[in-house]
């Protein structure tokens, strides 16, 4: 949620932030906006002139009750009662007009950074660099689901039958290799001097609100029948969230901290579920680091995170790229976005694996979050990144140490979380 500020004073900013974003349908709101907040601060100056008269008016009733003039104290309470009767209908007009504002502000874009490249979908973002070489064997690589069930890591017929398409079992070695990267994520982020986590899984819808905007949260999120709960898509939800209706002092900025959640996702639409294997499912688990920080260290802080991705996939001998999201691929609330995605040798192709983000201040606008100092109270930036999510990091792993006998090389850096084995082996 931008600043109304911006509409009352940059309307035709907004609105330009909005054709960048290819969003036209939502350019009458900016308009609607503005005339609404016209009447409100309307009403709420009627208002606070009708309440000084009415201070003014209740002090002379003790002088001409002092002076036992009653017939003129009965003219000024009647004056005052029909004040109290007009400021009640201004209070109920403010809260009406100021629930309608924020309702429409809700869905306006955040404004982008100057930086991000102009495109209407993923198909235009921009690759910027790579991190190692990506490499292609001169032996095939299977799909990863048959790599898998070789090594008899995976079943997903049982997970059918258990909780439907879209879940699966991990066993053994790679249910090992797993935890081993989710492990070794957490204490290379706590060596950073991240503080680590356990969120809740579940948060309520007013929390959602705060962190993404409406038509995210319907594609994404699973409600519990007849509560206000819902299951996390990611921990970046509920770490946020911790901080809502907050007031922290400047000395505690910046707040870094990394969680460990499972994700839940419906993974509907026109990407769907991956019948056989473990790209796109409902549930998996998530390293994932957020920041809450001072307006101007924002961006300091966006290239540092992204940076760490990049370490933490080359450590697993993955070549990674970065890729700038352009401007229609932006979520709503975020001002600058990138992807970290890893090199599929046997796809030939990158595919996504961490997704780094800075939101401004919209999130805290949404939820509450402020800092308090020398400058005043003001609203801070929130910052997340994926750090590993895995299935989907376990399937870059596979690929890049997948040898010619169908064993899988586990990465130096995770050996110390699997007794020391060096290879995961055809039984």
């Amino acid at each position: 949620m931008i600043d109304i500020k911006l509409i009352r004073e940059e309307k035709e900013r907004v609105k330009e932030n909005i054709k960048k974003k290819f969003q036209e349908e939502k350019l009458g709101l900016v308009d609607e906006v503005y005339d609404l907040d016209v009447k409100f601060r309307e009403a709420k100056a009627k208002a606070d002139n009708l309440r000084s008269d009415k201070n003014k008016k209740s002090g002379e009733i003790g002088l001409l009750m002092r002076d036992k003039k009653l017939e003129e104290v009965e003219v000024i309470k009647k004056e005052v009662a029909g004040m109290n009767e007009e400021i009640n209908k201004l209070e109920e007009l403010e809260e009406k007009l100021n629930k309608e504002i924020r309702e429409k502000m809700m869905l306006i874009p955040q404004m982008i950074d100057d930086s991000v490249p102009i495109g209407k979908d993923d198909s235009e973002n921009v690759e910027v660099e790579r991190f190692g070489e990506p490499v292609v064997p001169d032996y095939e690589i299977p799909y990863h689901a048959d790599i898998i069930l070789k090594l008899k890591g995976m079943d997903k017929d049982a997970a059918g039958r258990t909780s439907g398409e879209g879940f699966y079992y991990l066993t053994g070695d790679i249910a090992r290799l797993h935890e081993a990267m989710l492990a070794y994520a957490r204490d290379y982020m706590i060596d950073k001097g991240f503080t680590y986590a356990i969120p809740p899984f579940m948060i309520h819808g007013n929390v959602v609100e705060g962190v993404m905007s409406f038509p995210e949260m319907q594609a994404m999120m699973y409600k519990i029948e007849g509560e206000d709960l819902y299951l996390i898509g990611t921990s970046e939800h509920s770490m946020i969230g911790k901080f809502k209706d907050q007031i922290l002092k400047t000395s505690e900025l910046p707040i870094t901290m990394t969680s460990y959640s499972p994700c839940f996702r419906k993974e509907g639409g026109s990407h769907g579920l991956e019948e056989r294997g473990l790209y796109r499912v409902h549930q998996f688990e998530k390293q994932e680091m957020i920041v809450i920080c001072e307006p101007e260290d924002s961006m300091k802080w966006y290239n540092k995170m992204w940076r760490y991705s990049v370490e933490i996939f080359r450590n697993f001998n993955i070549p990674v790229r970065q890729l700038e999201c352009c401007s229609g691929d932006l979520a709503d609330l975020k001002v600058k976005s990138c992807d970290i995605e890893a090199w599929s040798p046997r796809q030939q192709k990158y595919f996504e694996v961490c997704s780094c983000s800075t939101l401004g201040d919209a999130q805290a606008r949404r939820l509450g979050i402020r800092a308090k100092g020398d400058k005043g109270t003001y609203y801070v930036h929130t910052l997340n990144n994926t750090v590993v999510a895995t299935p989907r990091g376990l399937i870059a792993l596979i690929e890049n140490n997948y040898n010619e006998d169908g064993s899988v090389t586990i990465p130096e850096v995770l050996r110390p979380y699997m007794g020391g084995k060096e290879k995961i082996e055809v039984k």
